[in-house]
């Protein structure tokens, strides 16, 4: 009633009148349109948000297991006599890679803002561009 009484004074109108016309607003057909169309605006930069996250985790899932394939091709298996050098030098190369990691995180392009949305299709396997099996 404070606030009906306060926008009655400011607008110079009675009470009556304030409350008739937030009335009718609020049960008219448009109120609800607009309410659905507000709606439908948030649920579809919602469902654009959501392809987005999908298309980066896609990207993350498919580096890594491309990542993962290329290193069991490449990497062969170490003595024992060198094992425990090959652990030092990983863990100083997981360093490395964990600070260049946030260098890149923190101002530079992202890999999703560098790969292109339409993708061509792939070559045939065997190609000489992949990596081998």
């Amino acid at each position: 009633m404070n606030a009906l009484a306060d926008c009655s004074a400011r607008r110079d109108v009675s009470l009556s009148l304030i409350a008739e016309a937030a009335i009718a607003s609020f049960l008219s057909p448009d109120a609800e349109e607009r309410k659905e169309a507000a709606i439908t605006r948030r649920l579809d930069q919602i469902d654009r948000r959501v392809q987005r996250v999908e298309r980066d985790v896609g990207i993350a899932v498919e580096t890594l297991a491309l990542f993962v394939r290329f290193w069991l091709n490449s990497t062969p298996a170490l003595p024992e006599s060198a094992q425990a050098e090959a652990r030092a030098k990983g863990l100083q190369r997981y360093d490395a890679f964990v600070d260049a990691l946030g260098r890149r995180l923190s101002k530079g392009p992202k890999l999703r803002q560098e790969i292109a949305d339409e993708v061509p299709p792939a070559a045939p396997v065997g190609a000489d561009d992949s990596p081998s099996r």
